[in-house]
């Protein structure tokens, strides 16, 4: 994908905040702290368009980016571990969730892991429940250059283990050396058709 445009539109904490096009919309969502900001810089070709911090849950609004005036990619709030309060934390689940059963214009949401870690209960969770409202969803293993090349598929069978998605398919991903990049963007592109 070319990426002619790429811009900042709003944040939004509700549908009625969300913008009023009907184009389509690509949601990544993932654990705090799991570089979902870098991977979507790293999908545009661009540094900072999305904010990044060292401090997980910097982002606690939902953000739409509009790309080539065609689709949004939405970045959610990050779940799991945030240095912010609880009941912070309680408002981004409902935020969430609102957004992903409401939203008529969501066409997938990108779910990203760490390569590193065993997935948590909240990934775990998230899955399921993407699952169960039939959501599509592609699974994204990121920050790959920090794992040795001989020990990813074994990273990748754990993931799948742990999330019970053995039938799925895992893109393993790095916003660091684009490994990945165009694997993801051929799943993205077939959706926002």
């Amino acid at each position: 994908m070319k990426i002619i445009s790429a811009e900042f539109i709003k944040s939004a904490v509700d549908p009625a905040h969300c913008p009023k096009e009907g184009i389509p919309e690509i949601a990544f969502a993932g654990r705090s702290n799991v570089g979902k900001s870098s991977l979507i810089n790293s999908l545009l070709n661009r540094k900072n368009l999305v904010k990044t911090s060292s401090t997980p849950g910097k982002t606690q609004l939902i953000n739409f980016f509009k790309i080539n005036n065609q689709f949004f990619f939405v970045d959610l709030p990050g779940y799991g571990f945030a240095r912010v309060p609880v009941a912070i934390k309680k408002n981004w689940g409902k935020m969430i969730e609102t957004y992903l059963e409401k939203r008529k214009n969501l066409k997938m949401v990108v779910l990203i892991l760490d390569i590193r870690h065993k997935p948590t209960d909240d990934d775990r969770l998230m899955a399921a429940w993407l699952d169960f409202h039939k959501i599509h969803t592609v699974f994204v293993a990121n920050k790959s250059d920090k794992v040795k090349k001989s020990e990813k598929n074994k990273k990748i069978r754990s993931i799948l283990e742990f999330l019970e998605k053995k039938e799925k398919k895992v893109i393993i991903f790095s916003s660091k050396d684009r490994e990945g990049k165009k694997d993801l963007w051929r799943v993205i592109e077939n959706f926002i058709r």
